[in-house]
């Protein structure tokens, strides 16, 4: 049994418990927000833990000692993510919903450049690869949308998700934040497909990376390292809901 099939039998008996739309949908939204704000954050670098995260999104009370940005990155992701599951209605995700996301995330750390495009070329620390010239960048990310949209079916849903993320990083057409925005894209997917998020904790930051920098040649063990995150979602989602992982 492949890993994509072991996720599609965990869903299954997911749903054959609670139905993916209404209020498990709205419990799933509440229930990974902080996580997937805190693990996306951390593995850029972000210094809040996920407490403080939590009482930052929560209560607004901000951790002492730590920099603003990084209560300023919590506070857009965390926006980010909210707008991620206004697009659980479509079954498409488009280039503007990319922009919005974001122009949310990155609006109070530098509002000039909250969902526009770089101007100027970037170097990636740690990848032999260039990334897309500023000049090129508004046409791939056209070709980028066009592609999701008219060949998403000639994927398993997570394969999708996963080759969605890694398209999208590749082109990393914002300054900053498109790691952060990759992943909310990804994971808009795996929602709108009925999956449950693949959270990418801090600790398998260096998996993570050195497997995406593989995906330029070889992209098949970066999708099975999605499959693998969102298989770990639904064995938690499993315990939660009390189903035994064999029914």
């Amino acid at each position: 049994m492949t890993i994509f099939q072991r996720v599609d039998r965990l869903k299954a008996a997911i749903e054959g418990v609670r139905p993916f739309e209404g209020a498990m949908l709205d419990e799933i939204r509440r229930y990974y927000r902080i996580g997937l704000t805190w693990s996306s954050n951390a593995i850029e670098g972000n210094t809040l833990t996920e407490s403080e995260t939590k009482v930052l999104l929560e209560d607004g009370l901000t951790a002492g000692g730590k920099p603003l940005r990084d209560s300023f990155e919590a506070i857009g992701h965390a926006e980010a993510y909210d707008f991620m599951f206004s697009l659980l209605q479509s079954a498409s995700i488009s280039e503007e919903d990319a922009r919005t996301m974001h122009r949310m995330f990155y609006r109070n750390i530098d509002e000039s450049a909250a969902g526009s495009y770089r101007s100027r070329a970037v170097l990636i620390t740690g990848s032999s690869y260039p990334v897309t010239e500023p000049g090129r960048i508004s046409g791939e990310m056209a070709s980028l949308f066009e592609w999701a949209n008219s060949e998403r079916g000639g994927y398993h849903p997570v394969e999708f998700a996963a080759q969605l993320h890694k398209r999208f990083v590749f082109i990393h057409p914002f300054v900053d934040g498109n790691g952060r925005i990759s992943r909310l894209l990804m994971n808009a997917a795996l929602i709108q497909d009925g999956y449950l998020p693949a959270v990418i904790l801090p600790i398998l930051r260096r998996e993570y990376i050195d497997l995406l920098e593989r995906a330029r040649t070889d992209d098949r063990p970066f999708a099975e390292f999605i499959a693998a995150r969102v298989l770990e979602s639904e064995k938690e989602m499993l315990r939660l809901l009390h189903i035994p992982e064999g029914r």
